[in-house]
């Protein structure tokens, strides 16, 4: 039987999360905090049966405890395809996850709020710190 969503990135992050947590969490408990009412749906979440419900994200993702801006970008690809999720991606922008948000803090922080461009030299340094 091949399942429509097998092998999707969405449903590759949900099993190693899962998988992660299982040593505090079953699927039932994780199934419960999203308000599933049937915990099989993590099962169906992981391989690929159904996709991942875009009004369930907040609570799927608290209770994998991942941040909601990735789980929302796998779970739009997953649910209106790539080309569609690049459309919204383009007019809305990327969501930012809450580490990239406290970078954008920083940087907002530190430049007194000027809206500093991304120079070559700028772009060389952040590269820099992640060792590129």
């Amino acid at each position: 039987m091949t399942l429509p969503y097998q092998n999707s990135p969405a449903a590759i992050f949900i099993s190693a999360r899962i998988q992660d947590l299982a040593y505090r969490k079953s699927q039932a408990e994780i199934a419960a905090e999203t308000g599933f009412p049937n915990p099989n749906m993590m099962t169906f979440l992981k391989n690929g049966r159904n996709k991942v419900p875009l009004d369930r994200v907040p609570s799927l993702a608290k209770a994998l405890e991942i941040d909601p801006a990735y789980l929302m970008r796998l779970a739009l690809d997953q649910s209106i395809g790539e080309t569609a999720a690049q459309a919204i991606t383009e007019i809305f922008g990327t969501p930012a996850t809450e580490n990239e948000r406290g970078w954008l803090a920083e940087i907002r922080n530190a430049s007194d709020n000027k809206d500093p461009r991304l120079t070559g030299r700028s772009r060389a340094a952040l590269r820099a710190i992640f060792g590129k």
